[in-house]
Parts: C-alpha cells; sequence; structure tokens
C-alpha cells in the first residue's frame, strides 16, 4: 500500500530518487568468470549460432540464465565482425597506398616513354590538336615543294613531275619466279611513292566508320525505322503481283514501281536529289545446306558474316548494338552497322551502306532479317548508296537444309559513269542483286558442310592427305588464301591505288601496303589487276583456268612446264568446287607446290592459287594450325558479261535454270609480289614495271590460247 500511496502522492523530486533505485535494482552488474568464459568460448568456435536447445543445456551446466548465454552469443557474434571488418579496412588502405604508389611510378614512367617505332615522344591526349598541326604542316610543305618546283623548272624547262618514260624492265621468268615465289625483291630502282607515279589518280581516304554517339531518342528512332522496314520487307517477300512480275527476257522477278510506290509511300521518291539516281530491285529463292539458326547467327555477326561472303563483302563492322535481342535466337536483335560491297574488279567501285540490321522470330523455325540505311549526319557525304528495306526470310527445313529468299532494293546515285565493261552487268542488278546473294550463299554453305564432315572424301596419291584433321587444315588454309585474294583485288576506300596505262589498253590498278600479319610475309606487298572482256562463254574460260593441262598455256611463272595434281578435296556438291594441290614437273623448285582453289556457281567464278613451300604445306596436311602460313595469292575471277542472247525466247533459258546467257566473259586477272621484306623499304619503278608487264604478258597469252583477238 505504501508503494501504491507513495506513487500516487510522491513529489517530483521523490519520484526521480525511486526510479533511479529502480534502475539501480534491475540492472544489476554481472561478471562471468573464467571457466564460464572459457566453456562459451569453445561452444562459439563449434557453433556461433546455437539453438534453443542447446543454450538451455549450456545454463545448467554454467549456471546461468538462457537469457544470459543468449545475449553473451549476441555480443561476441557482434565483436567478431568488428574485428573482421577492422581487418579488411586495413588490408583495403594497404591495397589502396599500394595502387596509389603504382599510379605515381606509372605516371612518371609516361613522362619519359618513347616510340618504339619512330622513337618521338608519346602521343598526348590532344591527339586532335596534334592531327590539326600535322595538317597545317603538310599544307605548308607542299607550298614548299610547288615553290621549289617552279623554280626548278625555269632552269630544267618542264615541271619537274614530267619524269621520263621507264623502260620495260626484261626479266626472265625466273626472276620473276625468284621475286614471288622466293620473296626476293624484284628490281633494284629508285624509290618512290605511288604518288608521284606520272599520269596516275590515288586516293588514301580515311576509314569510313568511326565511333558515333546515339542517344536514347536515336535508339528509338532507330527502333521504329526497323520495325517499319521488317513490315515492308514481309510484304515484298511474301507477295507476287502486283508487286512483282516475270521479266520476258530471263524469267526473273521484276520490281513494279509503280505498284510499290501506291502500296508504300514514301515523303520523298528518291532518297538523293540528283539525275544519276539509279534503283535496283531483285529477288531470288533457294535452298541452302544449313539450318535456320546458324544462318541467323552468322548473318548477325560482322566478322562471320565477312566470312560467309567474301567476294561480296569486303568490309563489315557492328558500329553500336542497339538492342542485343533473345539469348539464343537473336529474335529482336538490332544494330547499326557499316559494311562495304564489292565486285572483283578494279574497274568498278564499291558501294558503301550504313545500315540497320534487325532479325526477328516470326514464328517457330522462321526468321526474317531486314537491312535499312540509316543517315548518320557525320557520313552522309560518303555514302552515295542508300539501301530501300532488304534482307532474307529464312525458313527450315528437314535434314538441316533451310529455304532463304532474299530481296536486295537500293538506289544508287552513280558519280562517275560506270566502265563500259561492267555497263550492261550492274545496270541490270545482277552484280549486286539477289541472285549473286543467294548462289554464293548456296556455295558457301556446301563448302561448310564439307569442312564439317568427319569422313576424307580427298583424291591423292600415296596418302597424301592422311586425316580429317588435315583435310580440315587443307580447306581453312585454303579459305584464308581466297579471302586475302579478294582483299587484293576489291576497290576498297581503305586501299591507296594508282592506276597505270599499259600496252593494248590494259589498264592496271596496282596497291600497295605493308604486311605485318602472320598469315602474310612481312614486308612491302604490291597488287595489280585489270579486267578484260573476251568473246568466249565463262564456263569455258573457267574450265581453261581450271584444268592443268592448259596451265603452261597462260602461267607465266612455270615457264612453260606441266603440272600435276598431287591431292585433290571436293568442297561442295560442284565438281568445280575444290581445292588441288599441283607440283610443277622440270624445275628447279622442287620443294615448291601450288595450293589452288576454284569455285563456281550461277553468278560467276574463281581460280585462285599460291606457291606454298614443302614443309608448310606439310603443316598444314597433318592437321596442325595453317594460321602462320604466309600466302601472297594469286588468281582470276571470271564473270558474265551481262549481255542476252539475240533470238527467240527459249535461246536465254540455259541449264542454270536463271536464263543467263552463255555470252562474253569478263576476266580480272591479279597478282602479289613481295617487293621487299623491310617494312621501311620504298617502292620502286622497276617493280612496278615488272608487275605491270607480267599481267600484259598474262592477258595475251590467255587471248591467244582461246583464240581470240589481241585488241
Amino acid at each position: 500500500m505504501d508503494c501504491g500511496s507513495g506513487g500516487v502522492g510522491a513529489s517530483g523530486s521523490g519520484g526521480d530518487h525511486d526510479s533511479s533505485d529502480l534502475s539501480r535494482r534491475k540492472k544489476p552488474y554481472h561478471r562471468h568468470t573464467a571457466l564460464q568464459i572459457q566453456r562459451l568460448e569453445s561452444m562459439f568456435k563449434e557453433c556461433p549460432h546455437p539453438d534453443e536447445k542447446q543454450r538451455l543445456h549450456l545454463s545448467r551446466e554454467l549456471g546461468l540464465a538462457p537469457r544470459q548465454i543468449k545475449f553473451w552469443f549476441q555480443n561476441r557474434r557482434t565483436q567478431m565482425k568488428a574485428q573482421h571488418e577492422r581487418a579488411d579496412n586495413s588490408a583495403l588502405r594497404a591495397e589502396n597506398d599500394k595502387i596509389r604508389c603504382e599510379n605515381i611510378a606509372i605516371r612518371e614512367a609516361l613522362k619519359n616513354v618513347i616510340c618504339p617505332s619512330c622513337g618521338g615522344p608519346p602521343v598526348t591526349e590532344d591527339s586532335y590538336f596534334d592531327d590539326q598541326k600535322m595538317r597545317m604542316e603538310n599544307a605548308q610543305l607542299k607550298e614548299e615543294l610547288d615553290r621549289v618546283s617552279s623554280i626548278a623548272a625555269k632552269y630544267i624547262g618542264r615541271p619537274i613531275s614530267q619524269l621520263p618514260p621507264v623502260q620495260p624492265v626484261h626479266i626472265s621468268s625466273l626472276d620473276i619466279r625468284m621475286a614471288s615465289f622466293d620473296g626476293y625483291g624484284v628490281g633494284a630502282g629508285p624509290s618512290l611513292d605511288l604518288d608521284l607515279l606520272p599520269g596516275s589518280s590515288s586516293s588514301m581516304p580515311n576509314l569510313p566508320f568511326q565511333p558515333v554517339v546515339i542517344s536514347d531518342m536515336d535508339k528509338s528512332l532507330m527502333s521504329d525505322i526497323a520495325a517499319n522496314a521488317m513490315e515492308e520487307l514481309l510484304r515484298l517477300l511474301q507477295t507476287n503481283e502486283p508487286l512483282w512480275i516475270k521479266s520476258t527476257n530471263d524469267g526473273k522477278d521484276v520490281l513494279n514501281l509503280e505498284s510499290y510506290e501506291r502500296i508504300f509511300p514514301k515523303p520523298n521518291n528518291t532518297h538523293f536529289k540528283s539525275p544519276n539516281i539509279r534503283v535496283e530491285a531483285s529477288r531470288d529463292s533457294g535452298v541452302v545446306i544449313m539450318n535456320g539458326l546458324a544462318l541467323v547467327d552468322m548473318f548477325m555477326d560482322s566478322n562471320k558474316w565477312v566470312e560467309l561472303f567474301p567476294t561480296i563483302v569486303s568490309i563489315a563492322k557492328t558500329i553500336e548494338v542497339i538492342s542485343p535481342g533473345m539469348l539464343g535466337t537473336h529474335s529482336g536483335s538490332l544494330q547499326l552497322m557499316y559494311e562495304e560491297l564489292q565486285v572483283l574488279s578494279p574497274l568498278v567501285p564499291t558501294r558503301e551502306f550504313y545500315t540497320l540490321r534487325y532479325c526477328q522470330q516470326i514464328e517457330q523455325g522462321l526468321w526474317a532479317i531486314v537491312n535499312v540505311s540509316y543517315d548518320l549526319p557525320q557520313f552522309a557525304s560518303q555514302c552515295r548508296s542508300h539501301r530501300l528495306p532488304s534482307g532474307c526470310l529464312i525458313q527450315d527445313m528437314p535434314n538441316g537444309y533451310s529455304k532463304v529468299t532474299w530481296l536486295e532494293h537500293v538506289e544508287i546515285e552513280d558519280k562517275t559513269p560506270i566502265h563500259r565493261l561492267y555497263r550492261d552487268l550492274v545496270h541490270s542488278g545482277s552484280a549486286f542483286g539477289a541472285e549473286r546473294w543467294l548462289t554464293t550463299l548456296q556455295r558457301m554453305c556446301e563448302r561448310f558442310a564439307c569442312l564439317m564432315v568427319s569422313s576424307t572424301s580427298t583424291r591423292d596419291l600415296g596418302g597424301v592427305i592422311p586425316s580429317p584433321e588435315g583435310r580440315r587444315s587443307m580447306m581453312k588454309l585454303a579459305q584464308r588464301m581466297v579471302n586475302n585474294f579478294c582483299t587484293s583485288v576489291g576497290t576498297s576506300n581503305s586501299h591507296r591505288s594508282t592506276t597505270l596505262s599499259g600496252s593494248n589498253e590494259v589498264s592496271v590498278r596496282v596497291t600497295v601496303h605493308k604486311s605485318s600479319d602472320p598469315g602474310q610475309p612481312n614486308g612491302i606487298v604490291l597488287s595489280a589487276a585489270t579486267t578484260f572482256w573476251l568473246p568466249v562463254s565463262p564456263q569455258n574460260v573457267f574450265n581453261f583456268f581450271k584444268d592443268e593441262r592448259t596451265r603452261p598455256q597462260w602461267d607465266v611463272l612455270s615457264s612453260g612446264n606441266a603440272v600435276q595434281e598431287v591431292a585433290h578435296i571436293a568442297n561442295g556438291s560442284h565438281p568445280g568446287n575444290c581445292i588441288s594441290v599441283l607440283r610443277a614437273f622440270n624445275t628447279s623448285h622442287n620443294n615448291m607446290l601450288i595450293l589452288q582453289e576454284s569455285c563456281i556457281d550461277s553468278s560467276g567464278s574463281l581460280v585462285v592459287y599460291c606457291p606454298v613451300d614443302l614443309p608448310a604445306i606439310n603443316v598444314a596436311m597433318s592437321g596442325e594450325d595453317p594460321s602462320y602460313i604466309p600466302l601472297l595469292p594469286s588468281g582470276f575471277t571470271i564473270t558474265p558479261d551481262g549481255h542476252l542472247e539475240q533470238g527467240d525466247g527459249a535461246s536465254t533459258s540455259s541449264s542454270t535454270g536463271h536464263g543467263r546467257s552463255s555470252g562474253g566473259s569478263l576476266i580480272t586477272v591479279a597478282f602479289q609480289i613481295l617487293v621487299s621484306s623491310l617494312p621501311s623499304a620504298k617502292l620502286n619503278l622497276d617493280s612496278v614495271t615488272t608487275v605491270n608487264n607480267l599481267i600484259g604478258t598474262t592477258v595475251q597469252q590467255i587471248k591467244a590460247a582461246l583464240n581470240c583477238p589481241s585488241s
């Protein structure tokens, strides 16, 4: 009762005193004994989180309340956590100090670094200003050169740029053989830059693809453009009349432009405001020996895209992945890409495109991939080609096959007239049309299928290629040879070229590059190519180049010696698609063999060859990695000239089923020569004259062997 009355009637100070006494009574201080602490620590090491049963057992054993046991373990865990955090903080501080010291040391070292190539100072972060400074110095040097040239002209009576004509260098076939087979330098004439060749035109543009900054608004716009392009592509691929009508000449699908413009109205009829605009549209379909998902994977990878179409695509690069799409199917994947397309001839300029590539899986086993141009302001002046919605529809079929329907639809502005030899082929749309894409895809898919076959299908003498691994290694080596050849022949803007005027109106395009790749000889490589017309069918020309019995009639380097096929690897259903290893008779180079690949389809054919020494061939045939075997291939491309035969409609159809005529052929011959094994060497006039004469002689021998007039 006293507690009750005291709690009600006590004063404020008295209440404070009672509450302090009560606090002292409720929280007595308890110190555990050493034995209790030892037992608790032992239990903590075994089980930091004891359950209720274990805590009750400990309380009975140590004479403590279960709550005391529970609080002790909580405090001990908190203490252990704090110790670990302090240890981690100490380690992080030590690591931070170490990194800071290394950073300071690296900064000091960078102040004294030199370039291993030129011995100059390192490139600073202000590379833009350095480039501007170099451009200004270059302009000053050109002004100085013009001033000196004008002064010199007063004394010698003519401009200094008018050098005397260079006499042809007469060297034997053995000397040429040594130059191309063994890598010896050709000639030792005066060194010069390609830009100083008389009467030449050179160009060395910058690489066309550069980093770009794409905002979220741009990405949204790209997605809308890609979606609209996909709708248009599907309609163009799945609709016949009135959008497509059959040509009366060759039976191919021809786009009805009036119906197209009515169904797909555009704000502007053409992308370019120029009278030189041409529209090319073509469609084709066929079956390929590859499943749909594998095709989609190759199409959406820019590197695999180049490997799949080396004769058409010279450069391809993914600039930005806008949307990665679904993992495993690529459905919804959207990429901004740059690609450069080529015809394997120095007479046809390349076509550049900045495109959006969008993949969509329509249903199970059916994919559509659309390409449509996207205008980047910084590159608007470079691209004179505009791709309207183009692409393909891929339908899975049984047994790993796919049906592919291909569409190409572009607007082209010809800055310069197309060369007369290729005018019909280009203007008809065949040079870059759907048929060429599809036939190349069919041939390459057959090649990949042969590459994957485990059983050997080689025909050789004495078991030259003993294993499937050796066969695959040889096929990879030959594919790299073909890719190298296509790169050397094309007119890519990344190449520096000079056009020479040879005899009999044969213009030779010369390119020079410094080779440092593992798969090429180190040094200065000179590539030369020319194109000429023959009134012979492409099939007969291909048979002429492929037949080893007629090789001495055109191969200047063989000195008239016969060759024998040592090994043969089929890489397609057509007998002309194969890889051969050839050996020359009666030659002083018994350790040298010739690796050759030939391929043919309805759009054209290739015969590419390269001398390879015997030890390197043995490396490839044994199944080892052939990536480091140096190759400098030469060869020929054969293309129909695009002329349709005159006569009734039945005469225009051929065995190919595409109604292509068997008229004349456009032949491109290309050679590569190692000028010098020194990367710092200069090109000399003797080397240019040698390769010019080599091509001229080869062209004349081909015309003579095929009974064609020399003019």
